[in-house]
């Protein structure tokens, strides 16, 4: 794999290149949220809910 460097020319390509394994992390990371989301409302209730996404930023 070659090795990306800012410092060389820009182009947009390179600069996707760069951004992509940030951009997939986020959006599995989005993914994961919204499911356990889903399963920690309906199967445990609104307080767990509540308490998963007061302590999740932290």
């Amino acid at each position: 794999m070659k090795e990306i460097k800012l410092s060389e020319h820009f182009t947009y390509k390179k600069l996707l290149l760069f951004a992509l394994p940030t951009i997939g992390m986020i959006m599995i990371s989005i993914t994961y949220d919204v499911v356990d989301g889903y399963f920690v409302s309906n199967y445990i209730g609104k307080t767990a809910f509540s308490a998963v996404n007061v302590i999740y930023p932290f």
